[in-house]
C-alpha cells in the first residue's frame, strides 16, 4: 500500500490562491467513488485491458476524485489501484495514467526529482517547471519535494548545476518575487530597466547577478512594465537582449522567464507546437505540459494554440499521435 500513500498521501491546497485558473479538467458531477472504482476494477480484469474505460473515467474528473477512487478500489479489492494501473497499462498512456494519480504539486516535484536523479541532468524539465512557476507553486513543490524525497530541493538544484544557471535556479527555489501591488512604482519600474540595460547591452560583458535579482524577486506585473520601459533604453527588447548576452542553459532560462511573465499560457502553447513539429511527437513534453496544467490552465493554453497556430490544440495531436496515447490527451485538453 506504500504508493497510494506516497501519491495520494495529502491533497494538496490551491498554492497559487491569486491566480486565474483556467482548467480543462473540471470536476465530475453526480460523482460516486465506489461506482468508478468498480468501473476500473472491471476494466483491469477485463482480457486485454479495457484501457478506453480507463481513460475515460481519469480523464473526467479531478485529481481530488481520483484520489477517492483509488482509496475506494482499495476498499472493493484490498489492493492498490496505482500498483494494479501500473501492471496493466504501459507505454505512454502508462506513463500518462500514473502523472494523473498524483496531484499537480507531486507530479511537478517528480519531473524535478527525475530530471536531476541519476547520470546527466534533464535541463530542460528544471528549466521549464523552476521558470514557470509561480512562488506560491514553488513554495509547495519545496514541501512536497522534501516530503517525497527526503532532500531539499535547493541542494539538489545546487549539487546538480552549475555557475551562474545555478544561480538563477536557486535564487527562483529561494521564492523571494515580491507580492503584486496595487500601487504602481514607476520610479522603480524605470530603474530596473535601466539597470538591466546598465548590465548588459550597454556594457563588455554581462552582469549576470543583477539580471537575477531582478528577474527572481521582482512581481510579475511589475516586470511587465520593466521590460515595456526597457525599449526606451535598449534597442533590443529583452529576449533579444538575453540571446545576445548569455548562451546555454542560461540563456534558455532567462527566456522561459522573459516568456511568462508576458504570457505563460503562450509559451507553454509554443512548446506543445514544437514537441509535435517533427514526424512523432516529443511524448515526454507534451504528457509533462498536458499532466501539469490540465487542472491548471490548459484550458487557456488550447485558445492560445489556436490564436496563434490557426488549429487547434487537439488537431494537431490527432495528427501527431496515436491510439490510447492520442485518447488519454484529448480526454485530458477537452473538446475544442
Amino acid at each position: 500500500m506504500a504508493l497510494v500513500s506516497e501519491f495520494l498521501g495529502q491533497l494538496s491546497i490551491n498554492p497559487a490562491a491569486h491566480e486565474p485558473k483556467y482548467p480543462s479538467v473540471l470536476p465530475a458531477v453526480d460523482f460516486d467513488a465506489d461506482r468508478e472504482a468498480a468501473r476500473i476494477e472491471t476494466a483491469i480484469k477485463t482480457k486485454g485491458v479495457d484501457e478506453q474505460t480507463i481513460i475515460d473515467v481519469l480523464t473526467r474528473c479531478t485529481y481530488a476524485q481520483r484520489r477517492e477512487i483509488a482509496f475506494a478500489y482499495e476498499r472493493r479489492t484490498k489492493k492498490d489501484m496505482i500498483s494494479a494501473l501500473k501492471g496493466a497499462l504501459s507505454g505512454s498512456l502508462e506513463n500518462v495514467v500514473l502523472g494523473l494519480m498524483k496531484s499537480t504539486v507531486q507530479f511537478d516535484a517528480s519531473e524535478i526529482r527525475g530530471s536531476i536523479k541519476g547520470l546527466g541532468t534533464d535541463e530542460e524539465t528544471l528549466i521549464e517547471i523552476l521558470c514557470s512557476r509561480s512562488n506560491e507553486e514553488l513554495v509547495e513543490i519545496k514541501k512536497v519535494y522534501k516530503e517525497l524525497f527526503k532532500k531539499d530541493l535547493d541542494k539538489d538544484v545546487a549539487g546538480d548545476t552549475s555557475g551562474n544557471f545555478a544561480k538563477l535556479l536557486l535564487a527562483l527555489v529561494q521564492t523571494k518575487r515580491a507580492e503584486p501591488s496595487s500601487m504602481v512604482d514607476y520610479e522603480k519600474i524605470d530603474d530596473d530597466a535601466k539597470k538591466l540595460y546598465d548590465a548588459g547591452v550597454k556594457i563588455k560583458g554581462t552582469d549576470v547577478p543583477t539580471w537575477i535579482s531582478i528577474m527572481s524577486e521582482r512581481s510579475v506585473p511589475h516586470l511587465q512594465k520593466v521590460f515595456q520601459r526597457y525599449k526606451s533604453y535598449s534597442p533590443y527588447d529583452m529576449a533579444e537582449s538575453i540571446v545576445k548576452e548569455v548562451k546555454g542553459d542560461l540563456q534558455m532560462s532567462f527566456l522561459v522567464l522573459v516568456q511568462c511573465f508576458e504570457n505563460k499560457q503562450l509559451f507553454f502553447a509554443n512548446k506543445l507546437h514544437e514537441a509535435m513539429k517533427s514526424k512523432g511527437a516529443k511524448e515526454k513534453v507534451v504528457t509533462r505540459i498536458v499532466v501539469s496544467r490540465c487542472e491548471v490552465d490548459l484550458k487557456k493554453i488550447c485558445d492560445e494554440y489556436k490564436a496563434h497556430y490557426g488549429q487547434s490544440l487537439q488537431k494537431t495531436i490527432q495528427e501527431h499521435t496515436k491510439g490510447d496515447y492520442q485518447k488519454v490527451l484529448l480526454g485530458l485538453c477537452g473538446p475544442e
